[in-house]
């Protein structure tokens, strides 16, 4: 492969990027326009690659976009919609709103959302499901403040992206564990120092955003058998169980309890569901265009282009932290997954650190740590789409709050810095 095809190879997540930016300088960018970037993108990654048969450019995007973890990323976006919609329709969500409002004090509640998501994402494993699960009761508690939809739904997101990067049961943990050679609890010890000072600044700014912003509402009386599904779809993700079959157990909970309340009839049920479905269709369709994208830049050697770009010049230790730092982002931009982005460079990066010295519980702190810092930014991350479609807002509403994510990733690069942690026992 040429250093020139390597190029062409990734232009077209150069013209994503220029979209995105044109966009958001024009107009508001929904999911729809993000539908429609997607769509000009693809179709000119398929026409610009050279020197591959048409046939074949075509099976690259196919089995890009029909990816094992895509797959279950879309039935997760399938399962999420019918429960959200099921959800509220039956009184799940007012009824968890007005719990939520008793307990937390007033002005912790935003807060208090941020610490309830690292909590849960730190047992789950799974960002994804923490925001599935707490972002609709966000969006309820909206409507009994004066806080900001944007904002609170930004703390269920980077609260989420917190256990991501630190549980010991997450993809990232594991593939990024793996690929270094260090056990999980190392990694932790080091990993938690890097985050938690970004973490208390984060959870000191909402508190200072949510002073005073409660508003003044009379709390409705707590109908705990539609809290049932919630209270049980939080019970089985803590104990780990596979965030589909959790999903799927949420789904028929609603139902179940929609009909002995008779607060929902079976066929209103169905119409929800359907309903549900069709919000996630945006979603579903440029989770699909991505994967097919990059399997169109991996074809081409865009990925292998990238990753010689960045490790020919290393010099030092800093250096060489700085470049696994910048690999594993830039490929987590390319794929829009921080598990893949981390198995793709997790080798190279192995390779790295072992040549310059680097302590294999860093190399994975680090890995993990940036990964999950892009993944919680970009706007057509599972994170961001799934937040955004639940909330009904677009991506771009919810980036200028992300203030854990940015912190975690100013606190990562304070690490390689100051060469922090010094000591790892």
């Amino acid at each position: 492969m040429t250093q020139r095809n390597g190029l062409l190879a990734i232009t077209p997540l150069l013209l994503l990027i220029l979209l995105f930016i044109a966009y958001g300088f024009l107009a508001e960018v929904t999911e729809m326009r993000m539908v429609y970037i997607f769509g000009i993108v693809s179709l000119f990654a398929l026409i610009a690659m050279r020197g591959v048969p048409t046939a074949e450019r075509i099976s690259s995007f196919w089995k890009g976009a029909t990816h094992r973890d895509l797959q279950v990323m879309v039935w997760i976006f399938i399962l999420a919609g019918i429960f959200s919609s099921t959800a509220k329709g039956m009184g799940a969500v007012d009824a968890t709103v007005n719990l939520t409002l008793q307990l937390l004090p007033s002005n912790l509640i935003l807060a208090g959302m941020f610490i309830a998501a690292c909590f849960i994402s730190l047992s789950m494993g799974t960002s994804v499901g923490t925001i599935v699960a707490l972002v609709p009761v966000a969006t309820g508690i909206t409507e009994h403040t004066y806080l900001s939809l944007p904002l609170i739904v930004a703390a269920v997101v980077g609260g989420a992206l917190f256990g991501d990067n630190l549980s010991f049961i997450s993809d990232t943990t594991v593939v990024a564990t793996r690929t270094q050679g260090c056990k999980m609890r190392d990694k932790f010890s080091v990993n938690i120092r890097i985050v938690l000072p970004a973490a208390l600044v984060t959870c000191f700014l909402y508190i200072l955003f949510g002073y005073g912003k409660a508003g003044v509402v009379e709390v409705a009386q707590v109908e705990w058998i539609k809290v049932l599904p919630y209270l049980v779809l939080l019970l089985l993700a803590l104990f780990g169980l596979n965030v589909l079959l959790v999903l799927g157990i949420g789904c028929v909970l609603t139902c179940a309890v929609g009909y002995l309340t008779g607060c929902l009839p079976p066929i209103d049920w169905v119409r929800l569901s359907w309903n549900g479905i069709n919000g996630m269709i945006c979603l579903i369709a440029i989770s699909v265009m991505a994967g097919g994208l990059l399997g169109l830049v991996k074809r081409g050697g865009g990925i292998s282009y990238l990753l010689y770009a960045l490790t020919r010049r290393i010099s030092t230790q800093r250096a060489a932290e700085l470049t696994i730092a910048g690999m594993v982002c830039i490929t987590n931009l390319c794929t829009a997954n921080n598990t893949i982005a981390i198995l793709s460079v997790g080798t190279l990066a192995k390779n790295i650190a072992t040549r310059f010295g680097i302590d294999p519980r860093k190399s994975a702190s680090l890995l993990d740590t940036f990964s999950c810092f892009v993944q919680g930014v970009i706007p057509y991350g599972a994170q961001l789409l799934m937040a955004a479609g639940l909330a009904a807002l677009s991506p771009f509403d919810i980036i200028p709050y992300l203030f854990y994510p940015y912190l975690m990733g100013v606190s990562a690069l304070l690490a390689i810095r100051f060469r922090y942690p010094k000591k790892y026992s």
